[in-house]
């Protein structure tokens, strides 16, 4: 029997001519063929590669979360720190500027230090800073909510937050401060002028801003492989990771069980370190494909980074300039599909602009093309003393070459300290410092390693910066932070705003202690399974020697008068 006959041929023929009407339906009409990238049910089927769209609203908003959380530690600690009764007054600071440029609030001050609070009253410095900080939550958490920005509220969390940082003095002093600000500036010229739309047709994402933040990525991680690598000999003999998560500033519950791991694991996560710092960032100029992995291991990177350690935001800010290793292809899975989608959108506007004509340019498109030409030579010429840095055998790190710190250089651990050191403050209520008797009883930090009982806390991306220069100051003498002797005055006085910056004060509900000191001490982390680690101990300590002798608030009169200091009431619970 012939199976291939024309009773047989007729029932597959309507079929397909079936098939092909409804194909026709689906792409707009009889005869058309299916719009490239959709599937019958016009849903989003794939993005094409090398637009940028998608990409700027998860920088965006990436860059947005990491200016909320900036805000959120400034707003807490400020006022504390530098604020009017604070630790190291920023009104002092400004009328040092001041003075030195004879007392003139001019350009040459300006310069020296751009904030807007040179326009403000200082009689009321907490007041200020407090707004600074309130109103950049409020920018950063409409960006952050709503994935919607423009150069407008961008430039503006960029100004307040280097108002902050140019008055913060040594509490701002770390290098993602600067990161931060150059992140935030690139971050203005990513966002259309005006209009709050996530996706402006008028102002796709421009490339030029993308390979800024390409160019900061492949500086960050080469700079910071470069200074280990001509540093601390550790880093070329891969023992560094042996000490690393017990010397890091504020270890975590993670760095105690990674720093038991054994040696070759040690060897491997250093030399996994040296491959992302000085053999990825060159991904970047290797193709898309090759650029998406770069932008993968860097994230990838970070994230073990904060897995194992207290580093701030700065391993968060570090993966916001990876994302523009991305296009809309790579991260349309974090969208969700459907009609009605930004991941639709953005395959609608892809297959217009494959299918129609490129729109005449308007004036405002030259304008904002002039611009975007204007920033790459700017951050070309301010690159030739960075790229300089990084190619000299003296390379520094975390420095910046203008006052408003638009191109820097970065790095991290060029260093590895082999022990840990800590600074214990201690008061008593003994009438005699020296006595035999006297009772001393520890003040404990929020993060820093104190009681060696106390689990290592997990705060990323918060940011105690008290915790943090305590750990500098470990390494130096007192004289070299007059800001501890300022501190112990207001512990001293039981002062309600410094005692706001500890988690624990001893004579909480008494009177203040008559005496304070600082103890020196050797902290190791305890063996997971010995004796001390089954006694609930964490670390285990040694006393190094004192840091500073017992001080009493009349010891300290002249020494605040010296610097100008409020002296601090006696503040009774």
């Amino acid at each position: 029997m012939r199976t291939d006959g024309p009773a047989m041929a007729a029932p597959e023929e309507s079929l397909r001519k079936r098939k092909a009407g409804k194909a026709g339906k689906a792409g707009g009409g009889p005869g058309s063929p299916p719009g490239p990238g959709l599937d019958p049910t016009g849903c989003s089927a794939g993005l094409r590669a090398g637009t940028f769209w998608l990409t700027r609203i998860v920088l965006l908003r990436a860059l947005a979360f990491i200016y909320f959380v900036a805000f959120l530690v400034a707003f807490h600690q400020n006022k504390q720190l530098i604020g009017d009764r604070g630790l190291l007054p920023c009104r002092a600071y400004l009328k040092s500027i001041q003075q030195y440029f004879q007392g003139r609030v001019g350009w040459d001050a300006v310069s020296y230090a751009p904030t807007v609070l040179w326009l403000l009253d200082w009689s009321h410095m907490d007041s200020n800073l407090d707004a600074l900080a309130l109103l950049g939550l409020g920018v950063s958490s409409f960006v952050l909510v709503t994935g919607c920005a423009n150069m407008v509220l961008m430039a503006t969390l960029w100004v307040l937050y280097m108002s902050l940082v140019n008055v913060g003095q040594i509490w701002y002093s770390f290098g993602w401060e600067s990161q931060l600000l150059e992140t935030g500036f690139l971050g203005i010229f990513l966002c259309p002028l005006w209009t709050l739309s996530r996706l402006p047709r008028g102002t796709p994402p421009s490339r030029i801003v993308l390979w800024g933040f390409r160019w900061l990525i492949f500086r960050i991680m080469l700079g910071a492989g470069l200074i280990k690598i001509r540093g601390d000999r550790c880093w070329r003999d891969l023992t560094c990771m042996d000490f690393h998560y017990e010397t890091q500033p504020v270890p975590n519950p993670a760095a105690y069980f990674l720093h038991q791991s054994p040696w070759w694991v040690h060897r491997g996560e250093t030399l996994g370190n040296h491959f992302v710092e000085l053999v990825v960032p060159f991904f970047i100029f290797l193709g898309r494909r090759m650029c998406v992995l770069h932008g993968a291991l860097q994230i990838l990177f970070q994230v073990i980074l904060i897995i194992s350690g207290n580093l701030s935001f700065l391993n968060w800010l570090t993966m916001v300039p990876s994302v523009a290793c991305f296009d809309d292809a790579t991260l349309g899975f974090l969208f969700p599909s459907g009609p009605s989608g930004l991941k639709y959108r953005v395959l609608k506007m892809q297959e217009e602009a494959a299918r129609g004509a490129p729109a005449p340019l308007r004036y405002g498109c030259v304008v904002r093309q002039a611009v975007h030409l204007a920033l790459a030579v700017l951050v070309a010429w301010l690159s030739v003393p960075v790229v300089l840095n990084l190619l000299s055998p003296t390379q520094i790190m975390n420095t910046s070459f203008n006052p408003l710190r638009i191109v820097n250089t970065y790095g991290a651990f060029g260093s590895i300290t082999k022990e840990r050191t800590e600074v214990i403050l201690q008061g008593t209520a003994a009438p005699n410092a020296s006595s035999p008797d006297a009772v001393w009883e520890d003040y404990e930090f929020k993060c820093k390693p104190g009681d060696p009982g106390r689990r290592p806390c997990l705060i990323s991306p918060y940011h105690y910066r008290l915790d943090w220069l305590m750990w500098f100051a470990a390494f130096q003498t007192y004289e070299h932070n007059e800001w501890i002797i300022h501190l112990a005055g207001k512990l001293l006085a039981n002062d309600a705003s410094a005692l706001s910056l500890l988690a624990v004060n001893p004579f909480e509900g008494r009177a203040p202690p008559r005496w304070l000191r600082g103890e020196h001490y050797r902290y190791k982390f305890s063996r997971p399974g010995g004796p001390h680690a089954a006694a609930g101990k964490w670390w285990l300590r040694k006393r190094i020697g004192p840091y500073f002798p017992p001080v009493s608030l009349r010891d300290l009169e002249d020494y605040f008068r010296s610097w100008e200091w409020p002296h601090p009431a006696v503040d009774v619970d």
